[in-house]
């Protein structure tokens, strides 16, 4: 049987094939990881189907594959002999229909003739900074051609490069070792006065430009993972994208934060869940983003699209300190109890490095809690398409005056500040302004006398 390429979400038709698990002729349990792949929201696992032998890979690590597309030949425990005859029954060609083959004419080009082809490739290569998806009967990934555009590289450098993919194709290794070796030749060989080199676009790593090692031996030049790469190329398209304004206001949260100390105990003994700030955060933003349906919002061109759904993405942090948002989905439709179960689910996978594409596509506002950090508020970067974020800040103790009947007093109160980030371009201050202060009405007002479950 084939073992295809799964479907991993709405949003998702392609991944990148990062090392297989399994080697030809292994044998495998089912379930167990045969493959590792990576698409441009997580890193996930492609596992066994049942017991049995993996006969065949039919694509190369570093390749580009679409959902559906065949990615491995397998064998069900009981249905073939060992690996080995598997594998000769695979190479074996079925039985068809006879083809006749057209006549193959052998023209050889002469010297002038491929000067007169290439030289215009060339020039057109280097006019619009597009490389073709295949040159001289040779493939090239759409990992391999972006690389190539944001490096400037022409049509005849790229067919130039040494593959050691499938049928010599090039993966990313390939031509990341010809990048590594172009920038070492141009330190070493160009001439003093020659003309500077072009500059890096904003959102092309500065460690892809970094020499490999230190030149006093005093520093340490670390390669970008796949996923810090990602999340500088998002971050620096929000900023280029949406003209940011940040307004702040500061929340009491005593009531809150009292609730939770008297109730924690109890709520996880009836729940089974431990109770966070995070789900009281996250139900008061989406009341308010249903009542400031502009802010639960995305821009298309010259148009708003306001969202019907309200999808909240909280930023949390993975063991390798990126950053990764998992998406509770219509989080206004769950109460404290279902909050905080989702949310600790979200978080322990996320952790975990478990999340399935479709659990980080598809939010319409973010909430990033820069409070556990030890930090008091944060300008957040807007989660592009969306049109607004909001930072939570450290809730700590200070004076504050509060006013009663008999008279203003100070006493001392669980204050907390919250950063919202908006796209200037559709939000302007009144609303952005606005629905912050809303956020922070829903936590002040919340019920102290309310039951624990």
């Amino acid at each position: 049987m084939e073992i295809l390429l799964p479907k991993m979400g709405e949003s998702v038709a392609e991944a990148t094939i990062i090392r297989w698990a399994i080697e030809e002729g292994q044998r495998v349990s089912a379930d167990d990881s045969i493959i590792e792949i990576a698409t441009d929201k997580v890193d996930s696992e492609v596992p066994a189907p049942e017991d049995g032998i993996l006969v065949k890979h039919l694509v190369a690590e570093g390749d580009v594959v679409q959902v559906g597309q065949p990615i491995a030949i397998f064998s069900v425990e009981g249905e073939a002999g060992d690996g080995a005859t598997v594998q000769q029954e695979a190479a074996a060609p079925k039985e068809a229909a006879p083809l006749t083959p057209e006549p193959v004419v052998d023209v050889k080009p002469d010297a002038a003739t491929l000067e007169t082809v290439s030289a215009p490739l060339a020039a057109a290569v280097s006019e619009n900074g597009k490389v073709s998806r295949s040159s001289g009967g040779r493939f090239y990934s759409p990992l391999v051609r972006s690389i190539a555009e944001k490096e400037g590289m022409s049509q005849a450098e790229l067919d130039g490069i040494g593959g050691s993919g499938k049928d010599g194709r090039v993966t990313k290794k390939d031509i990341m070792a010809h990048l590594d070796g172009r920038v070492s030749n141009v330190s070493q060989t160009a001439p003093v006065a020659a003309s500077p080199a072009p500059k890096p676009s904003p959102a092309q790593p500065m460690a892809s430009l970094a020499a490999s090692h230190s030149v006093d031996g005093e520093d340490e030049i670390v390669e970008m993972d796949r996923m810090r790469k990602l999340i500088a190329d998002h971050m620096v398209r929000s900023v280029q994208t949406s003209p940011h304004v940040t307004s702040f206001v500061e929340a009491d949260v005593t009531r809150i934060v009292d609730w939770r100390n008297q109730n924690k105990k109890e709520f996880q003994s009836q729940t089974g869940q431990k109770l966070t700030f995070t789900p009281f955060f996250i139900q008061a933003v989406a009341k308010a983003l249903r009542e400031f349906p502009g802010v639960n919002a995305s821009v298309d061109g010259d148009r708003i699209v306001l969202k019907k759904g309200i999808h909240i993405g909280m930023a949390a942090a993975t063991p390798e300190g990126n950053l990764i948002v998992p998406v509770i989905r219509h989080a206004d439709r769950y109460n404290l109890n279902g909050l905080a179960t989702i949310v600790n689910d979200l978080a322990n996978r996320s952790r975990q490095g478990k999340l399935k594409p479709d659990e980080v596509s598809g939010g319409t506002y973010t909430v990033s809690n820069v409070g556990t950090f030890g930090n008091v508020f944060g300008t957040p970067i807007i989660n592009q398409p969306q049109v607004g974020i909001l930072a939570l800040g450290a809730i700590r103790k200070k004076p504050a005056v509060i006013e009663t009947a008999e008279g203003d007093v100070i006493a001392i109160r669980q204050m907390m500040f919250l950063s919202h980030s908006y796209d200037h371009r559709v939000v302007d201050g009144q609303l952005g302004g606005s629905f912050v202060r809303r956020v922070a009405d829903h936590l002040e007002a919340f019920d102290p006398h309310q039951p624990v479950v």
